[in-house]
């Protein structure tokens, strides 16, 4: 398993399976007990040590980039006519963008990603999504390659989405990541960490932090929250679920919305529920109302009393991120970094999985230790730090487009 091609490692070491897993999560009941009983009911987790099977084969980093399993959704905000229809697909992208985050059944905790760690990826389009035509960009072997060393994936075409993540900070544990469709003139830059904390028989997972959209045609900045995470049942299969209220702004409309991540009652009820309400500039009273589950189907309802069948998630195609060959990947990229933790996960053989996790963490710690005592900060390559204790892609498109105009004229 060593020499395993990249091919194989592009493919079957990153597919989720579901039911082998509930099976092993079952026969490992023990050793979650053994590791509860060390902890307290509103516990800091960030200084426990998980179990490595109840990991998932990948980082926190790539699982980000599962906000964009759609796409389409992402950038026909661009191609919307009126800022009321495009904060109306900026809603039916945000609320279909957390499923994909969830292949399997179970909840698993994906990699921490260890400091300077990046991930990158893209995405292409064709008929068979359904993206082409409905962009109506042009097909990739006639477009332009961006020819810009300031793109966060240097060798995508000017009609692909790339995305860039970045782990900025390792205490807090933050992640900073950024999208882009050059063609569409449309961005988007978040930055997240994660603060957990033991429940009694479940994991909470504060999300802290912000998202913005940019749809630079229109000068317009959409401004999001995220919820809350949930891992319930931890003692047997468990399972993830979202909670908490979001909203997403954009200060150049006045267009507001509030959603509501319903967590589910101890009897009855259903999983994945959301609320979420639309709200025009000036007004109290939403001018649309969604019910359903981020996982299935949403329905909305129109003041004017017009309904219709939101989204459906489990009917819209997952457009896979295309990743560069393990063996063409920098030292810090992800897949790179963490590559013989995935093998040994896949193949089951835990002690190769811990073994390696160890050697990772240790280098990690010693590369820490080196620099407090050569009194030296952390530079980050691809991100800095803005006024808010937020963090922004160093040279957002926004920035690039201007420049470009400026030298052109």
């Amino acid at each position: 398993m060593e020499k395993m091609t990249d091919s194989c490692a592009s493919t079957s070491l990153y597919e989720e399976e579901s039911e082998p897993e509930m099976d092993s999560m079952e026969s490992h009941g023990s050793v979650i007990s053994h590791l509860l009983s060390q902890v307290k009911i509103g516990m800091d987790l960030t200084k426990v040590v998980l179990p490595t099977f109840i990991l998932e084969r990948r980082s926190l980093l790539e699982m980000y980039a599962d906000y964009f399993a759609h796409p389409n959704l992402f950038l026909s905000v661009a191609d919307m006519p009126t800022p009321k229809d495009r904060m109306v697909q900026v809603v039916r992208w945000y609320l279909s963008s957390f499923h994909a985050g969830r292949k399997s059944g179970v909840a698993k905790k994906p990699y921490n990603p260890i400091l300077g760690e990046i991930f990158r990826c893209h995405w292409n389009f064709d008929k068979s999504c359904g993206g082409k035509e409905e962009l109506n960009v042009t097909s990739s072997t006639n477009s332009s390659k961006t020819s810009d060393p300031l793109s966060p994936v240097p060798w995508c075409e000017d009609n692909q989405l790339c995305f860039l993540a970045e782990q900025v900070s390792h205490h807090p544990p933050v992640s900073a990541f950024y999208a882009e469709h050059r063609a569409k003139k449309i961005s988007f830059n978040a930055h997240v960490w994660t603060k957990s904390k033991f429940l009694g028989l479940s994991i909470g997972v504060h999300n802290i932090g912000k998202g913005w959209i940019n749809v630079l045609e229109y000068g317009e900045e959409y401004v999001l929250t995220f919820p809350n995470g949930y891992g319930r049942s931890i003692l047997t299969v468990p399972w993830i679920e979202l909670g908490g209220t979001t909203t997403i702004t954009c200060a150049q409309t006045g267009y507001h919305a509030n959603v509501e991540f319903l967590t589910k009652p101890f009897y009855g009820g259903k999983r994945n529920r959301i609320v979420c309400q639309v709200t025009q500039p000036g007004e109290k009273k939403p001018f649309l109302v969604i019910n359903g589950e981020w996982s299935g189907v949403m329905e909305a309802k129109y003041s004017d009393g017009q309904t219709e069948i939101f989204a459906n998630v489990t009917e819209i195609p997952v457009d896979k991120k295309i990743v560069k060959p393990i063996s063409e990947q920098e030292d810090n990229e992800s897949r790179k970094v963490w590559r013989e933790v995935t093998v040994g996960l896949k193949i089951n053989d835990m002690d190769k999985a811990t073994a390696a996790k160890c050697l990772i963490e240790q280098k990690q710690r010693e590369e820490a230790r080196i620099r407090k005592e050569a009194n030296l900060t952390w530079e980050t390559k691809f991100f800095k730090e803005i006024k808010d204790g937020g963090w922004m892609y160093h040279a957002p498109l926004v920035t690039r487009l201007t420049n470009t105009t400026n030298l052109v004229q």
